[in-house]
């Protein structure tokens, strides 16, 4: 059989420290590659057809579900996160497939309700191992998704799997586990995807916030990240409409920080000479970064972002209405295990009630969530 195209384009285009597929450790279960598909083309097929991955559609950011249709879900943010990813991967010589499937997966094991539905079931799970969505979506793609009679979940490539355990950012924390090799720094691909979440959901965040009113353009003069793109928007442009020009605000915004970053790390990847992938692993901090100017100019939007939109009295709102939720479906799925499903029912003997329970809620879209809520609590709602 001919060599594979998708390795001969890899040897030939990608980068010496890019992490190719014909170096990939492989599946927990074997199976024959593919004529003309990566492993990690297929791992991001796999994930895109998941359950998981569509549910992501109604698992919200910031703003819940109800709130409106125009801001971001777990969905669109994964595309978003994609995106980014890729162009920096492009523009770096690394794996554009495997960076893209990592950035697809990274949300695969959230919660309805944002990191609010995170917090409550990790409080709920104290003494059953907690709760965390990096090792959440780890099960989803080992265990969880039910689509091949050979093996459970996806049999995704390890090389996905440790990008979805390694992930981290200021509200992901990595998941410590031995197959994974802990104390290794991940792939520049994992890296990527870590940074281009922080970019991502920075930029859409204040997008959503001002389209909601929580605050305001002018509560934003005051930065100077703000003040350099609305400076360059203003020597453009002499009239523009209010939404065009927002537009215009975030997309520079974006794209100050990816030229940034991409710049930094070429830099420090000939700085660290780094030639193979398994340099990068040995290294002791992460290579894929901004530069210090960057960086300070980062700090004073984050906070503000901190302040003034993710703890605004209206998502804080949400965000307790929401831990209510869900501590009270935990309750009565645990104190009466004969009202969740069949299929999900026969799960409870190999695996124990409260962690089918945390399972089976880690999975709920936020509209199924509030509709599973008044099935069980409102008394004229139909079961």
């Amino acid at each position: 059989m001919p060599k594979n195209k998708v390795i001969e384009f890899e040897d030939r285009f990608l980068a010496p420290y890019a992490m190719k597929s014909s170096d990939s450790r492989g599946r927990a279960h074997p199976e024959a590659e593919h004529a003309y598909r990566s492993c990690y083309q297929r791992d991001r097929d796999r994930i895109i057809h998941s359950a998981a991955f569509r549910r992501l559609e109604y698992k919200t950011q910031v703003f819940v579900n109800h709130e409106g249709d125009y801001y971001r879900t777990r969905l669109t943010h994964s595309i978003e996160v994609s995106q980014i990813a890729r162009t920096i991967a492009c523009a770096l010589g690394l794996n554009m497939d495997l960076t893209e499937a990592i950035a697809l997966a990274h949300d695969l094991g959230h919660t309805p309700f944002g990191h609010s539905g995170e917090d409550v079931l990790n409080e709920l799970m104290a003494k059953d191992g907690g709760f965390n969505h990096n090792l959440q979506g780890l099960r989803v793609v080992d265990l969880l998704e039910e689509r091949y009679p050979e093996f459970p979940g996806l049999n995704l490539s390890w090389e996905v799997r440790e990008g979805i355990v390694k992930h981290s950012s200021v509200f992901d924390i990595a998941v410590a586990i031995k197959e994974f090799y802990p104390k290794q720094m991940p792939s520049l691909e994992t890296q990527v995807v870590d940074m281009a979440d922080e970019i991502a959901y920075d930029n859409h965040d204040l997008d959503d916030g001002l389209t909601s009113g929580l605050i305001k353009e002018s509560d934003l003069e005051s930065l100077e990240i703000w003040q350099k793109i609305n400076r360059t928007i203003n020597q453009k442009y002499a009239k523009i409409t209010p939404s065009c020009r927002k537009y215009l605000i975030i997309r520079g915004l974006i794209n100050l920080q990816v030229t940034d970053l991409i710049a930094q790390t070429q830099a420090e990847i000939l700085r660290r000479k780094i030639k193979k992938y398994t340099q990068v692993h040995k290294l002791h901090y992460k290579i894929v970064d901004f530069s210090g100017k960057i960086k300070a100019l980062r700090q004073p939007l984050r906070q503000f972002l901190m302040e003034r939109l993710y703890h605004h009295y209206r998502v804080v709102r949400m965000s307790t209405k929401a831990k209510r939720f869900i501590r009270e479906l935990f309750a009565e799925y645990l104190k009466r295990p004969a009202q969740l499903p069949v299929e999900i029912q026969s799960r409870i003997p190999r695996e124990g009630v409260r962690r089918v329970v945390c399972d089976y809620i880690a999975g709920m879209t936020d509209r199924y969530a509030l509709d599973e809520y008044k099935k069980l609590f409102d008394p004229y709602e139909k079961v």
